[in-house]
């Protein structure tokens, strides 16, 4: 025996969306409420210092007679090799020995990130912290590191500094915006939500549009409920 379904249309919902605006505006409201206040009072927010750098190639590999497509893609692959060098125990240690940080290897190393800059031999170098100024001390550290330690392990030519370190004085992190923006979405959401599937579960006949939708028989005629007629008529004699 194959199991019934209620089924609920586009113009049921818009009418139950109609019918509950004023709930729906509320968890919109409260939910973007919530969000602003995690993220200003419970979230600590995150500067970031970065700086750029380009290693140039050896000599040997500069008088080769020409650069070809593939020798570029290469020395763009080997912005990776220099992120994995410069993320190394070796020069992250080093960094939170010479700057006393009381944090680990790994808490530091998930606070730096290394990129290609527009798929290009420029890499960036990148420290997120809360602290402003230990992000830009960290930088610097590892900028200070990178031509000693790339040179000695890949025998590049030269390590050059394109952009200094330098910290944004605003914190990068959290988007208090895009947190209550999306904190707003999601009650209107769970709301809306909530409100189609009470309706679907609903099981009361409380209409004759509900007989005709629930059970599919027509409504042939109404019964009035003459206690509540008599009310009404004794409410207008008075």
């Amino acid at each position: 025996m194959e199991q019934e379904y209620d089924t609920i249309d586009l113009m049921q919902i818009l009418n139950l969306i109609k019918r509950n605006l004023l709930v729906i505006i509320a968890a919109v409201v409260l939910f973007a409420a919530a969000g602003f206040g995690y993220t200003t009072f419970l979230v600590t927010p995150q500067y970031e210092a970065s700086a750029m750098l380009i290693v140039n190639p050896s000599e040997q590999q500069q008088i080769q007679s020409t650069v070809t497509n593939d020798q570029i893609n290469s020395a763009k692959q080997l912005v990776e090799t220099y992120a994995v060098i410069l993320k190394s125990d070796t020069v992250l240690n080093r960094t939170i020995d010479d700057l006393g940080l009381s944090i680990t290897y790994d808490q530091l190393a998930a606070k730096v990130s290394i990129s290609a800059v527009n798929e290009t031999q420029v890499m960036r170098i990148s420290v997120q912290d809360e602290n402003v100024q230990r992000a830009e001390e960290i930088v610097q550290s590892i900028v200070d590191q990178a031509p000693e330690v790339i040179i000695s392990t890949v025998k590049a030519g030269s390590v050059e500094v394109v952009s200094e370190p330098a910290a944004s004085p605003d914190p990068v992190s959290p988007n208090k915006r895009m947190n209550t923006l999306v904190a707003g979405m999601l009650g209107g959401v769970l709301a809306m939500g909530v409100i189609v599937l009470r309706s679907m579960l609903n099981n009361k006949i409380m209409t004759d549009e509900d007989i005709t939708q629930k059970l599919g028989l027509p409504v042939l005629g109404v019964i009035p409920d003459n206690a509540a007629c008599a009310r009404k008529r004794g409410a207008k004699q008075k």
